[in-house]
């Protein structure tokens, strides 16, 4: 189960229980009804023949609410009507539900209890230490822990300070088909930003760094800027406080490989991420991409993570992208296979599920061995 329906952690959720059900096993997903829109119901209709145990979505609040305990009982008695092996819980507050929900299904419930976050609580941010404790309660009710970055894994262990359950890092992967090149048309412009427009993915760094490219005078490239966010308006005001409108498009939410034409050269800006898929899937798609070194990024670049860069610097965002424009085609072109190649070989759905579900073996095996010694004691 997850809260929002949207971004990376969705693509995650959709991605394992696809490849679970296609296994075999039985599985279904719980989600909040007022967030993802027309892409979360098209994608929730999409995927409902493969769900053995049904779609089920209700409000979900974002930050702390009273009205949290009616979600936690609303799932508790989907838990003891299912009675799953599994419920897994997917980002803070969807790991907090299916956790809480466990316990109150009762002692005799054998649901193993799966968490896996995705940086959300973890990250500095208002109420962090108010959110750590929060964590460090519900950790108590985990049976199995997956990281989908070595970076969250250690995250979690500083946040925690401790941690009792099993463990086991099941890194974001990409379908085969998603290895393909994209075509880049002549007319494209020469930057492209796809993601949310929040302040951790760093959309205003990318436009004061294009805004000192301008004042440089030595070139004037154009910004395709694709999704959607909170902080819209405030990046859009940014654009005009620069005077970039003629420079800056935006296109709303795209899929990722419609995008991916509407710029020659992907830039990932973010001050904060776990093992974000934009990465991942530019770099399959063999487009050029400028990123800054933050979170698990650095594990999908790998051997080449030197071309990576520090987060919250214009002033280097804008040399990377200026050496990115005077590249020859032949080296960026080298560059990208090179990457594809790590990336193809690290990170694939394939090894991923394989690895969930290796989890969720150990952590029913384990609970089965506990249940035997409680009714031998």
């Amino acid at each position: 189960m997850l809260r929002a329906p949207v971004g990376g952690l969705f693509r995650h959720v959709v991605d394992l229980a696809t490849g679970q059900a296609k296994l075999g096993h039985q599985v279904g997903l719980i989600a909040d009804s007022s967030t993802g829109g027309e892409p979360a119901s098209r994608m929730f209709q999409a995927i409902s023949p493969l769900l053995a145990l049904g779609v089920e979505r209700f409000p979900m609040r974002r930050p702390p609410h009273p009205r949290d305990i009616d979600a936690i009982v609303r799932v508790s008695r989907l838990v003891r009507r299912l009675r799953p092996d599994v419920l897994h819980g997917h980002g803070s507050k969807g790991g907090l539900y299916a956790r809480a929900a466990c316990f109150l299904a009762g002692r005799r419930q054998t649901t193993a209890r799966a968490y896996t976050p995705h940086g959300g609580s973890f990250h500095q941010q208002p109420f962090h230490s108010l959110y750590m404790c929060v964590e460090r309660l519900a950790a108590s009710c985990t049976d199995v822990l997956f990281f989908e970055s070595d970076y969250i894994a250690a995250e979690v262990a500083k946040g925690l300070r401790e941690i009792k359950g099993l463990t086991r890092v099941a890194k974001n992967g990409l379908r085969p088909d998603e290895f393909a090149p994209v075509a880049t048309p002549a007319d494209a412009a020469e930057f492209l930003y796809v993601g949310e427009l929040s302040t951790h993915k760093g959309v205003d760094t990318l436009i004061k760094a294009l805004a000192l490219i301008h004042g440089g005078g030595l070139c004037a490239p154009h910004l395709a800027i694709v999704g959607s966010g909170r902080e819209l308006n405030r990046v859009a005001a940014l654009v005009q406080r620069f005077n970039l409108n003629r420079y800056v498009s935006f296109y709303g939410v795209l899929p990722v490989r419609e995008a991916f034409p509407l710029g020659r050269i992907v830039v990932a800006p973010s001050r904060a991420e776990s093992l974000p898929y934009l990465v991942l899937e530019a770099l399959a798609a063999e487009k050029p991409l400028i990123a800054t070194d933050v979170g698990g990024v650095g594990e999908i670049f790998g051997p080449h993570r030197d071309r990576l860069i520090p987060r919250d610097r214009a002033d280097l965002l804008a040399e990377a992208m200026l050496r990115a424009l005077a590249r020859a085609p032949e080296a960026a072109q080298a560059e990208s296979l090179a990457l594809k190649t790590w990336v193809a070989k690290h990170f694939s759905v394939d090894a991923m599920v394989g690895e969930v579900l290796a989890g969720y073996r150990e952590a029913l095996a384990a609970k089965g061995a506990e249940k035997r010694a409680e009714k031998h004691a």
